[in-house]
């Protein structure tokens, strides 16, 4: 059973799949993505992989006749693709080379325009969970992508506040973000001609860094060669300092933010970033989202944003 779900309290869908209960927990000495386990060739560098347990689909069943009323289902349309970053079975972004990291670049680009392009997707979201921390099951080194029937609505409430902050100010927000954050400085993390990297002054996470476009450009098939090699290399060293700050690997959720698909044209108002939510406040210490943070969005965070960022930029001093 797939399918969505609609919930008439926040006018959004949740997406149903029993099947994703039966993921498994890899065995210490077999990994799907390796080359030899019969799954993905023995030679490659980057590779899309076709999710063995999608919540969404292009060919989904029919929703079980569950509901009614204001209680609304529907099929569960979409693609869940996995990226797999290399077939070394360690290599997480910074211990790419600057080249294979181009081609992950790539492979995202080209997989968002394929996606992008398809009538029955809203949004296509590219993101990463790294870490047991949060939930991975598969050590193996990857990222995935989700193309949504709907428009998620964390993405959905960015769009309509920065619609409404340029309708109010003829102005993009991302520019007078960034334009805040290279004031007071103390919250910039690194800076290249095409991006800007900063805790942001209103983070909930301690280290949840935004990764910012310069220009007004809302998806990655935007942005030209030269700006996807700095997209890169930023990711790469922002990662590889995260690395540093407790040497371990560093646990995150990341997130790239863009335009909706076939829809309107959002670059006046809107702008590519992406979102990192990394749970660790300490070494050994996690920042769970409790009653508060999940029940009302109350969003808080245990630590002090500026303190945060000196430390990542001498991680990733360290890292260079």
């Amino acid at each position: 059973m797939a399918e969505l779900r609609y919930n008439p309290l926040l006018d959004d869908w949740t997406m149903v799949s029993a099947k994703r209960q039966n993921r498994p927990q890899m065995p210490k000495d077999f990994c799907p993505f390796c080359p030899g386990s019969g799954k993905v060739p023995d030679n490659y560098d980057v590779r899309i992989y076709h999710n063995d347990f999608p919540v969404l689909s292009p060919n989904p069943p029919e929703p079980d006749n569950v509901g009614g009323s204001l209680y609304q289902t529907k099929q569960a349309k979409g693609k869940c693709e996995v990226v797999l970053y290399s077939p070394d079975h360690h290599a997480t972004i910074p211990d790419l080379t600057r080249d294979h990291m181009y081609k992950l670049v790539d492979l995202w680009t080209d997989t968002f325009a394929e996606l992008d392009h398809h009538p029955d997707h809203e949004y296509v979201m590219i993101f990463e969970n790294r870490g047991e921390e949060v939930g991975v099951t598969m050590p193996h080194p990857h990222g995935q992508i989700y193309a949504y029937p709907f428009i998620p609505l964390k993405v959905r409430t960015e769009l309509d506040n920065c619609k409404k902050y340029f309708a109010k100010n003829s102005r993009n927000m991302f520019d007078d973000m960034i334009a805040e954050e290279k004031r007071f400085k103390e919250r910039v993390i690194l800076e290249n001609e095409a991006f800007i990297a900063f805790i942001p002054f209103f983070t909930d996470y301690p280290f949840g860094v935004f990764v910012v476009s310069k220009e007004n450009k809302t998806a990655i098939t935007d942005f030209t060669e030269q700006e996807k090699h700095q997209l890169g290399d930023m990711l790469q060293t922002i990662v590889g300092g995260m690395d540093k700050i407790y040497d371990r690997l560093f646990p995150y959720m990341m997130v790239m933010h863009q335009r909706p698909s076939n829809g309107e044209d959002v670059s006046p108002f809107y702008r590519f970033h992406i979102e990192f939510y990394p749970p660790l406040r300490d070494r050994h210490k996690i920042k769970y989202n409790a009653s508060s943070e999940t029940g009302g969005w109350a969003a808080a965070n245990p630590t002090r944003v500026e303190d945060n960022a000196k430390i990542l930029r001498e991680a990733i001093n360290k890292f260079k």
